[in-house]
């Protein structure tokens, strides 16, 4: 144990080293962000994200958003626990047939107008699940998707470029009444 002891104490620490204070690629991003939610919305954009089933890898990155060095909240989105409270609605994984009634509840719930995101690879067609008993599809099965992210997890930059296509791209979808 001694052994053990000494040897934590006299060695680096595994870790990666911390990224710089500012990121110029990660500046630009919000800048261009926050130009279009002023444009478009005229305030910030509330995300809920939505696990249909996914393996969390891209829990993570959507998570690594609010981390000190992307700060999701300084470029004016921020994560809300209410799908009532949302603006869009970030959906990871493939969409499980336990999840399935969830996912529509959730999506009902959101008000008029709204986005929808599919996240990652899975989100798009149910990925490496793709054609299990256990899955219903991608996102896109299930209700209707505005965007699909790509990647296996996307990085966190990719889900910010994602946002901003997401404002370019369309006006929110509202529901047929």
């Amino acid at each position: 144990m001694r052994k053990f002891i000494l040897q934590g104490l006299t060695s680096r620490p595994l870790t990666e080293p911390a990224p710089g204070p500012a990121d110029a690629d990660i500046q630009e991003l919000g800048r261009a962000l926050q130009t279009r939610l002023r444009r478009r919305l005229g305030r910030s954009l509330s995300i809920r994200a939505v696990d249909a089933g996914s393996c969390n890898g891209c829990e993570l990155e959507l998570s690594a958003l609010s981390n000190p060095f992307y700060d999701l909240e300084r470029f004016g989105l921020h994560f809300v626990a209410s799908p009532r409270h949302a603006d869009v609605l970030m959906v990871t994984g493939p969409v499980t047939r336990n999840m399935r009634e969830a996912l529509e509840r959730t999506y009902a719930a959101t008000p008029d107008p709204k986005w929808v995101i599919a996240v990652g690879d899975c989100g798009k067609d149910g990925g490496c699940f793709k054609g299990s008993y256990a899955i219903c599809g991608g996102v896109g099965a299930v209700i209707p998707v505005d965007l699909h992210i790509p990647g296996c997890p996307p990085t966190p930059t990719a889900l910010l470029q994602g946002l901003i296509a997401l404002l370019d791209l369309s006006a929110p979808r509202r529901s047929a009444t």
